[in-house]
């Protein structure tokens, strides 16, 4: 790691996260502004369970494969290094390998031979249950102690990284550093702390950036450019056309976080409560005062794994009966699916089982009642969810409710209604539900404890495999 630095850092954050789409104009801004880095989250919980469970990426290939040619372009003229977290959506290892061939893809049709650091933090049942009998895991809220047999129910478990993973793999001469599971900041602050600039200004730049452009003004943008000093940072759009405020970048401390001014983060807290933002001019926006509080290292542990089936039906709703009185049709409603259910099929083969049925325009979203005099919508979606041991299972109690979800009355002795269904056949098989099993922290004695890194030095593979440069 470099001493104290004297001259600013300045790091290229191309988007949110990689396969939203980056811009190659803003690339070459950053670059013409003296950009020393790009660095760029690809991924999150936000999207659920299933990636990390399946090990599958939710964006599409080939929208990461271009986002990666425009980078990987750009780092090969510019000799600059590219820094990516949480790989793939969910930063397992399959998610991190898939990362890892799209790049390995693109370097040979562009006859390029970086140095790849792949950082890899999934973690192995029995190392978690060790950590976990040495009494080193505690439970994050709502959840309560770990016991083995949760840690069996994941199929992945990750440990989140901080940004020291990232500054060794630096410090080791990594082109192109594809990380497993990290928090959103610790990508960005990972080269500023490498390069010796101040814990608080570099992790609270990271975390101002971590969105891309979410931290200006217009979100239309893609990027911005973080510059770090000895005494706070800088941050400005990439887009000449945007620009940010005090307003955009001091708001982005509320993102994702229940604390304004405290973010806690692998091996400490970031404190902005003395934090001054100031328009250093149309564009961008100067931070000073942010304090790094160092703690005791903990790494929060992500385990996700399959669970029970789904079957879903989806009807329109326009009838007058039903829309004077959703929650009471919804109540009537359940009760006689739970009915129909039961009677049709035997119970050694229902086993546990689960039926809802949820009134979107009503309140689908939030479950809660909504406060009397509520005036009825014009109409409401109403998704029918079967819940049970397999697929097969869901599927029958889904072909059984399906007369009472399409005609059910809210009036018996009126005739029966017909719902507008959505689909032919109507129900729709969901597959696995998948669901996060471990929201817990573990102690470490080494930030490096956890990860294993992994290269791919593709300078030395044959010189048959390389191509022309192409950077047209």
């Amino acid at each position: 790691m470099t001493d104290v630095v004297a001259e600013p850092v300045k790091v290229i954050v191309p988007c949110g996260s990689l396969g939203v789409g980056v811009s190659e104009e803003e690339i070459a801004y950053g670059l013409a502004r003296g950009g020393q880095a790009i660095a760029t989250d690809a991924g999150s919980t936000d999207s659920g369970a299933a990636y990390l469970a399946t090990g599958k990426s939710k964006n599409n290939r080939s929208a990461v494969k271009a986002d990666l040619r425009v980078l990987m372009k750009a780092q090969a003229e510019a000799g600059i290094p590219i820094i990516v977290g949480t790989a793939g959506q969910a930063g397992g290892d399959r998610n991190l390998e898939w990362t890892r061939d799209i790049v390995v893809e693109v370097a040979r049709e562009l006859g390029v031979r970086p140095k790849i650091a792949l950082l890899r933090c999934e973690q192995e049942k029995a190392a978690v249950k060790r950590s976990n009998a040495a009494g080193r895991i505690r439970p994050l809220p709502p959840l309560g102690a770990l016991d083995d047999a949760t840690v069996d129910a994941c199929d992945h478990i990750v440990a989140v990284m901080g940004v020291e993973p990232f500054v060794a793999a630096l410090e080791a001469g990594a082109d192109i550093i594809l990380g497993g599971r990290a928090t959103d900041p610790a990508v960005l602050a990972s080269f500023p702390v490498w390069k010796g600039a101040p814990w608080g200004p570099s992790w609270h730049a990271g975390k101002t950036g971590e969105c891309g452009a979410q931290c200006a003004e217009e979100r239309e943008g893609a990027g911005v450019l973080l510059t770090v000093g000895p005494d706070g940072f800088e941050v400005e759009p990439l887009a000449r056309n945007n620009r940010c405020t005090i307003e955009s970048v001091s708001a982005h401390m509320l993102y994702e976080n229940t604390d304004p001014f405290r973010l806690t983060e692998p091996g400490g807290l970031l404190d902005v409560t003395d934090a001054h933002y100031a328009q250093l001019d149309e564009r961008t926006v100067r931070v000073t005062g942010s304090r790094w509080e160092p703690r005791p290292y903990t790494m929060k542990l992500e385990g996700a794994g399959g669970g029970q089936y789904q079957t879903l039906m989806l009807v329109g709703v326009q009838n007058p009966d039903v829309l004077r009185d959703i929650d009471g049709f919804h109540d009537r409603f359940l009760a006689a699916l739970y009915q129909r259910t039961r009677s049709a099929i035997p119970a050694e083969d229902l086993g546990d089982f689960h039926i809802s049925v949820r009134m979107y325009g009503w309140n689908a979203v939030s479950g809660r009642p909504l406060p009397p005099g509520t005036p009825p919508p014009p109409e409401i979606g109403m998704l029918f969810v079967a819940t049970a041991r397999s697929q097969a299972i869901a599927d029958a109690i889904a072909h059984a409710c399906n007369p009472y979800f399409f005609h059910y009355p809210a009036v018996m002795d009126k005739e029966l209604p017909s719902y507008g269904f959505a689909f032919s056949p109507a129900d729709v098989p969901r597959g696995q539900v998948f669901e996060f099993k471990l929201n817990h922290v573990v102690e470490v004695s080494d930030p490096l404890e956890l990860i294993r890194t992994e290269w791919i030095d593709l300078s030395e593979t044959e010189s048959r495999d390389a191509v022309e440069v192409r950077c047209g």
